[in-house]
């Protein structure tokens, strides 16, 4: 199995469900879509990317956030714009994109790796170019991360002038303290609110020893996208169905709107069953039990 770090550096079961539960739909605020982040089956895509889209689409999600683009290879060679169209003919849109920009993020990095990545995102209908890891050596002290987050911002303004904005999606690193702060609280604090946007990886806050809730407050409407995967109760480092875990996902979703979420992706890294069968099983209890709950 391909890690993040690894991988890095180189519509009949929504039926089913409104049968048993009729009051889903109207009980949607905002008609919240589910999403995933395309990552959880990166085992599966080199199968068959096409048909992972299908079963996406047949487990109920709407929405998903790409990762894997590369200025050679595109999306597993399918361009941007055609993996929109494969998209929208099974009523799926990518709201987000995962692009690593550590050619960027390196002392004396230039903006060309960057722009290709936005272009890519606007091709493909992004709302958000989000980078999703941090590699070590730009993050070794509070110098560091201000430097990054002087990147951050600059990101940002080019994104705005592509019609897409940026945010950042965490691990639990991030939470290390550094002297009196963090790595993550100095990102929080030294970017433009305006501009740099948070995807919340609840399941590492949760392993930082993080109170999503809390961040909430704190930060209203800093966390436009999260992440929501589940903590294996007898084995915190593994993951397991929304639901099925040690994470009180019922309290976060009722104070979602102080986050300022507008989309809700799943992420699974690991798997105990067959994984459509989990995707199924996560999208169907979000939809059935932590979206009424959203106020």
């Amino acid at each position: 199995m391909i890690s993040r770090r690894n991988f890095m550096q180189q519509a009949g079961l929504v039926t089913a469900v409104m049968l048993v539960r009729p009051n889903i739909l109207c009980s949607e605020p905002k008609q919240r879509k589910v999403g995933i982040q395309l990552y959880t089956l990166r085992d599966e895509i080199g199968k068959d990317l096409k048909r992972v889209i299908v079963k996406i689409a047949e487990a109920g999600y709407k929405e998903i956030e790409m990762f894997g683009f590369s200025k050679k290879d595109k999306f597993w060679g399918i361009e941007p714009r055609l993996l929109k169209d494969i998209l929208a003919s099974h009523q799926l849109t990518s709201p987000s994109g995962h692009y690593g920009l550590d050619e960027y993020l390196a002392p004396g990095g230039k903006e060309d790796d960057l722009k290709v990545n936005i272009e890519a995102g606007a091709a493909l209908g992004h709302s958000y170019l989000t980078v999703p890891y941090l590699d070590d050596r730009f993050r070794r002290s509070a110098d560091d991360y201000k430097k990054i987050a002087e990147k951050f911002n600059k990101a940002a303004e080019l994104c705005k002038k592509s019609g897409l904005r940026f945010a950042y999606h965490n691990h639990d690193f991030e939470f290390e303290a550094i002297g009196n702060t963090t790595g993550y609280d100095i990102l929080l604090k030294e970017t433009d609110p305006s501009l740099v946007k948070f995807e919340l990886d609840i399941y590492w806050a949760v392993r930082g020893k993080k109170d999503p809730v809390k961040m909430f407050n704190d930060h209203p409407g800093r966390f436009t996208m999260w992440h929501v995967k589940d903590m294996d109760r007898a084995k915190p480092e593994l993951n397991t169905e929304i639901g099925k875990g040690s994470i009180d996902y019922k309290k976060i979703f009722a104070v979602a709107e102080v986050s300022g979420v507008e989309h809700i992706l799943v992420e699974q890294e690991n798997f105990s069953i067959d994984p459509y069968d989990s995707i199924t099983e996560s999208c169907s209890y979000i939809k059935g039990s932590l979206i009424p709950l959203m106020k």
